[in-house]
């Protein structure tokens, strides 16, 4: 059995899910949810987006673009143009987002982040600063997977979703509904460490 983090001392489990645009040189993302162990939330859509990029992404137009809030969305020649709307109170500045991002986790006794498929989510966190080397202290540099310890528990069935998928904080309130069921799995199981 192992000392899930949250176990040990102050430790406090961040959940978290990113969505973003990437193209196989560069990762831009359009929105973060995250979550504590104590039930504070965070949310936000990037307003600095190239959403005109993001819109033209086959896969994010159907599974992320209809979760965010858009002010307009239309075919302009073999395109389609979308707008996301600035007036809602979760469309941010990314250096905002960047500010607010590093408040919430800093602000958490002894951080542990944690998400599903986590190392795009975690290049998505950093970047949000831009090189790795200017990551504000108190952020981890690291990010648990989820899925990591699904798998080391034998993969058990986990509760899906539903159609809020791919909405960023519905996915980290998700992520840690099935960390709990992960860690609940984890203690029924039998110890089979030294029995001396």
């Amino acid at each position: 059995m192992i000392q899930w983090a949250g176990q040990l001392g102050g430790t406090m489990r961040i959940f978290y899910d990113t969505e973003f645009r990437e193209d196989g040189g560069s990762l831009e993302i359009l929105s973060i949810g995250m979550v504590r162990d104590d039930g504070q939330e965070y949310y936000a859509v990037n307003a600095d987006a190239d959403w005109i990029r993001a819109c033209e992404h086959p896969w994010l137009r159907e599974h992320v673009l209809p979760h965010l809030p858009l002010a307009d969305t239309k075919v302009v020649g073999n395109g389609i143009v979308c707008q996301i709307d600035h007036s809602d109170v979760s469309v941010k500045p990314k250096r905002r987002i960047a500010r607010e991002v590093r408040d919430f986790v800093v602000s958490t006794p002894d951080p542990s982040l944690w998400a599903w498929y986590a190392s795009f989510d975690h290049v998505a966190l950093t970047w949000l600063y831009g090189p790795m080397s200017d990551l504000p202290e108190g952020i981890p540099m690291r990010t648990n997977d989820i899925k990591q310890e699904a798998e080391r528990l034998g993969d058990p069935p986990l509760p899906e979703q539903g159609s809020d998928l791919h909405h960023a904080l519905a996915d980290a309130r998700h992520n840690r509904v099935i960390f709990d069921l992960l860690h609940q799995l984890d203690d029924q199981r039998p110890n089979l460490g030294d029995s001396r």
